[in-house]
């Protein structure tokens, strides 16, 4: 298995090396055959709806290995357990795989994701927002909730 580039768009290098890239399923939609971001060896799938998530993983550089959590834009995971334990898979694969995180947008539900997984890595459940807003997109964690849902988030992978 190989890594991300690190220097590559929507890859975030965490404390520990890993590196783990968030994307807009959206934009990767949009973009020309050309630009569409490579397939991620396991792909974590943030959507609302199952129907959504069917929709969206049919189209562009799907992963070779996908898991979906429902999860409503602008929203918190509907299974916090389900989104815990998935954190936790792709941090672990994240060691030796490509793993990506993805949602419509790529900021909110990925960022919050993204978060997540670098308080598994170490970043102060209180720092992560910071972290992940410095080293992957200022924009990322969209709403307070989101934001308590990441400081909430314990280093034992529960939120």
């Amino acid at each position: 298995m190989s890594s991300w580039d690190p220097t590559s768009q929507g890859v975030l290098a965490l404390p520990s090396g890993r590196l783990v890239r968030g994307r807009s399923l959206a934009r990767s939609r949009r973009a020309a055959a050309d630009d569409r971001p490579d397939a991620a060896d396991f792909e974590l799938i943030l959507l609302g709806r199952q129907r959504e998530f069917e929709s969206e993983t049919h189209g562009p550089a799907p992963a070779m290995d996908l898991r979906w959590v429902a999860w409503p834009d602008f929203a918190l995971p509907k299974d916090r357990d389900d989104a815990a334990d998935a954190f936790v898979e792709c941090w672990r694969r994240a060691e030796f795989e490509r793993v990506g995180v993805a949602c419509s947008g790529g900021r909110g539900r990925s960022g919050t994701a993204l978060a997540c997984l670098a308080v598994l890595d170490g970043v102060p459940p209180a720092e992560a927002v910071a972290y992940v807003r410095t080293h992957y997109d200022a924009r990322a964690v969209e709403t307070p909730w989101q934001r308590r849902f990441v400081e909430r988030f314990g280093l034992d992978g529960t939120p």
